[in-house]
């Protein structure tokens, strides 16, 4: 089992910056890829960034050269470093580890909204 607790989020203005984290507890040993997700409502959950084991990091189109997703070595922490936010970033954000041949594990995630 894999415990996720997120935290960071808040009310910005656009053009602002938020950092988020993730802080992983657990069985964490076996986690290959984590990744931030986001949800607005009436909307689908859909994948914001993602970064494995080797440091292979894949963003969606909409957030590519605002967002940044790191990890420290143990994946103790993911982080989502959001720049020049914009109104349509507003959403839930959630985070999420694999482990193989376990399963994936969501937080409960936290609130980005941005001002126009």
């Amino acid at each position: 089992q894999v415990q996720l607790v997120e935290s960071g989020g808040g009310l910005v203005q656009a053009g602002g910056s938020l950092r988020l984290s993730c802080a992983a507890s657990g069985s964490i040993n076996g986690i290959n890829v984590g990744g931030w997700y986001r949800q607005a409502p009436g909307n689908q959950r859909e994948l914001v960034a993602r970064i494995t084991g080797g440091g292979s990091t894949t963003y969606a189109d909409s957030v590519k050269g605002r967002f940044t997703i790191s990890r420290d070595n143990a994946w103790n922490m993911v982080y989502l470093q959001m720049n020049k936010l914009k109104p349509e970033d507003t959403a839930v954000y959630y985070c999420n580890v694999l482990i193989p041949y376990d399963g994936g594990y969501w937080g409960r995630g936290t609130q980005v909204t941005v001002s126009s």
